[in-house]
């Protein structure tokens, strides 16, 4: 391993997260494992730079660094402005966070991690990474993706759940539905996702399909 390496964020391939987000998994791209580091570009106006979440679950302090462009940052409903080389730290995991593109080329990096504890990769990233390789129909990717990820998060819900997504589009249906069954009995609000979710729709119809309950 090299002592140091570099990279233009424009050589880091995107990788598409919920609604307009476009992630790039800086992070991962130079394995990382101190603290998060991401960014997200907005080609146009209007487009996410920061989905909308808490860091509640993970107790993360964040901070975003508008690189170029403009966002208009909401936090716990308020609404700041950030032109480029604004830095906004959010000390509170609690805070409702989102951020959306003012300008063309708008980037933002995001930067976090738990005060006083060892950094660990988040579960949304294999998520992210595995939406993406089975949207090109690489789902073999997708359920290996998300089997890395619960090497480090063991029994996480929703990494179950994704995984049983894309092993029954796969076709792996008994491990679809062992991988199904575990993530409702962990997490029983999933019991409901599953009844609609299409993915799970050939293996709806077995009597093992915890939804069915």
């Amino acid at each position: 391993m090299e002592s140091w390496d570099k990279a233009h964020l424009s050589e880091i391939e995107a990788v598409s997260g919920p609604g307009s987000l476009q992630w790039t998994p800086v992070r991962r791209h130079f394995d990382i494992a101190a603290f998060g580091l991401n960014a997200y570009v907005a080609a146009d106006p209007g487009q996410d730079v920061v989905e909308r979440h808490t860091e509640q679950a993970r107790q993360h302090e964040e901070a975003y660094l508008v690189v170029s462009g403009r966002a208009t940052f909401t936090l716990d409903g308020e609404e700041t402005d950030a032109p480029a080389g604004t830095i906004i730290f959010i000390r509170e995991p609690a805070v409702e966070r989102s951020a959306v593109a003012k300008e063309p080329g708008t980037t933002v990096l995001a930067i976090g991690g738990r005060r006083g504890v060892p950094y660990t990769p988040g579960p949304w990233e294999p998520v992210y990474v595995a939406r993406a390789l089975g949207s090109q129909g690489d789902y073999e990717g997708a359920v290996a993706e998300l089997k890395r990820g619960l090497e480090i998060h063991p029994e996480h819900p929703m990494l179950l759940y994704r995984l049983a997504n894309w092993e029954a589009r796969a076709g792996k249906k008994d491990d679809a539905l062992d991988h199904l069954t575990r993530a409702v009995d962990l997490r029983e609000a999933l019991r409901d996702e599953a009844r609609t979710d299409e993915a799970f729709d050939s293996i709806r119809g077995d009597s093992r399909f915890p939804a069915a309950s």
